[in-house]
């Protein structure tokens, strides 16, 4: 199975989504924030090991805990990803902090602010000319 084939990219869609199933709903660690998202899965074409890219909305250290507590529980995530996913080899899983949407959110805010200022400064400019 080569890297991007269509079944390596089905199993990477159908881990991604069975892995949000487990971590939002089946893992009761208190480390692990509730606003946890996996934004991303890539299996290895001998499904042997899988990235997974985590996103957490919140403080740095939310970040690290959740981090922390998704490791502690690989062994039971991995477990139950095996019973709900029939594949011939079960991924050992690394989960990879994804700091793309927080990266995106921030970047909007900073175009929104500078949109403001420029706002601001054609009115105030074009009160000075009347």
């Amino acid at each position: 199975m080569r890297k991007n084939s269509v079944k390596n990219v089905r199993v990477n869609s159908e881990v991604m989504r069975e892995l949000g199933n487990i971590i939002r709903g089946e893992i009761k660690d208190p480390r692990i924030s509730p606003l946890t998202s996996v934004v991303a899965v890539e299996v290895t074409p001998d499904l042997k090991f899988c990235k997974a890219y985590i996103s957490v909305l919140g403080s740095e250290q939310e970040k690290s805990d959740t981090i922390k507590g998704l490791k502690a529980a690989s062994g039971y995530i991995r477990r139950q990803l095996a019973t709900s996913i029939n594949l011939r080899n079960t991924p050992e899983i690394t989960f990879v902090m994804d700091q793309s949407i927080e990266y995106g959110v921030n970047m909007s805010k900073r175009i929104d602010d500078v949109m403001a200022a420029d706002r601001a400064n054609s009115v105030s400019d074009g009160e000075e000319e009347e």
